[in-house]
């Protein structure tokens, strides 16, 4: 049964992220792309999301010992750090759960575009664009549900869309 205090597949009312067992296959597939100590999979993780989920200590090292003690990591010294490295096992399963492993993948990319908002600049565009849509709610609420007053609202939003967009340089919509 699903968590009803959880939103599926993304971060829910509960502060928490990843659900029962994905964390433990988020650190599978990474350490199955490349082996790590504890840190580098931290880093690496915290990458993914770009930088809006930050992994701890006490949720990563404790996910790693769980992996060597099911046989789908092992342990190898080097330069004083514990390497964790996928086991043939571990690959396995890595390969047999690739789909979840995508889309966890894929919901870290669309998280990860809501970054950008940890940066100093989007206060510069947060703030205004709040009040835009504030305005238009209130406008909504005066008009006591206008078709004519919704459908304009939607148009000015669309062309502002389009007219942000056309700022890109990369010139991708």
């Amino acid at each position: 049964m699903m968590n009803a205090r959880r939103t599926p597949g993304g971060f829910g009312p509960t502060g928490r992220f990843f659900g029962p067992g994905e964390l433990r296959l988020a650190v599978l597939a990474l350490v199955a792309e490349q082996p790590a100590h504890g840190y580098q999979v931290m880093s690496r993780l915290a990458d993914r999301f770009n930088g809006t989920y930050e992994p701890s200590a006490g949720s990563i090292y404790p996910t790693l010992q769980l992996l060597e003690d099911e046989g789908l990591v092992r342990v190898e010294q080097a330069d004083g750090r514990k390497v964790h490295h996928v086991t043939e096992d571990g690959r396995r399963a890595a390969e047999e759960q690739a789909d979840e492993i995508e889309r966890l993948w894929g919901r870290a990319a669309t998280r990860g575009e809501w970054g950008m908002f940890r940066e100093p600049e989007a206060a510069e565009i947060v703030g205004p664009a709040l009040r835009l849509v504030k305005a238009a709610v209130k406008t909504l609420a005066h008009a006591h549900g206008d078709p004519r007053v919704i459908e304009r609202i939607q148009e000015i939003f669309v062309e502002a869309r389009h007219r942000i967009e056309e700022l890109d340089p990369r010139g991708t919509r």
